[in-house]
């Protein structure tokens, strides 16, 4: 997605196009091949969803065919991680390479110590206290976790720049989007993200499997399998993206 002398730009392929997912179903079995995927356009040419979809489907409401609903869809699967992950930018990461990112991203710390060491802010630890210690199969809507945070007027600033910090080090992710409820048990309003830990979706001993690697074994991995799925990536272009 550009933008270009003030208008929004979707870049794609056409619903022909032998490139083009046409389905969450086809979309989901592609970041699976690739093993991770920005949800739109980057400087690495055809290395988002939004390049092999159609333009014209993105915000049509109609699940089955518009992308935009699809990273809705695939978040609450749970069987693939949506957030902030490339450049402070969404996309996808599959089970599979989660742990590759985990390890790498994190540099092998476990939030609390890494909290201990002096490496995380008062206000990240604000965020995770309720992911942590108990709270690890906890889901909470993106409002709630402002106010349990202590984000707002007289508190913490910069919440959105907090969350998307710990989503770029595999610390979060968004797990679903939903609707508030209010005290009458009835839905309203536009569909809110939630917030879970990536251990929520595949539990701690998964997430961390490949801690036991130096985290530079982890970044190798990933550089040289973007280099097998996109040749025309450059190292530079790699390193902005995905560092």
């Amino acid at each position: 997605m550009g933008n270009e002398a003030g208008e929004w730009i979707m870049y794609g392929v056409k619903w022909d196009d032998p490139e083009c997912i046409h389905t969450v179903e086809e979309a989901i079995a592609y970041i699976n091949e690739v093993g991770f995927l920005p949800l739109f356009k980057n400087d690495i040419p055809g290395f988002s969803l939004e390049e092999r979809t159609t333009p014209e489907y993105w915000w049509c409401d109609i699940p089955e065919k518009d992308p935009w609903l699809w990273r809705a869809i695939i978040a609450g699967k749970h069987d693939i991680v949506y957030g902030k992950f490339f450049d402070k930018k969404a996309g996808f990461i599959s089970k599979k390479w989660l742990p590759v990112f985990a390890n790498y991203r994190r540099d092998g710390y476990d939030f609390d110590a890494l909290y201990e060491d002096g490496k995380a802010p008062l206000k990240h630890k604000r965020i995770m206290e309720n992911f942590m210690e108990g709270n690890e199969d906890t889901e909470i809507f993106s409002s709630e976790l402002k106010k349990l945070a202590g984000f707002g007027k007289e508190g913490y600033k910069g919440f959105e720049g907090a969350v998307t910090g710990l989503m770029m080090q595999i610390y979060l992710c968004n797990c679903d989007f939903k609707k508030r409820v209010n005290k009458k048990g009835a839905e309203y309003g536009w569909d809110v993200a939630v917030y879970s830990s990536p251990e929520h979706l595949f539990g701690y001993d998964y997430v961390t499997s490949r801690y036991k690697d130096a985290p530079q074994e982890s970044w190798r991995q990933i550089v040289e399998h973007m280099h097998e799925i996109y040749p025309v990536a450059t190292d530079g272009q790699i390193r902005k993206l995905l560092k």
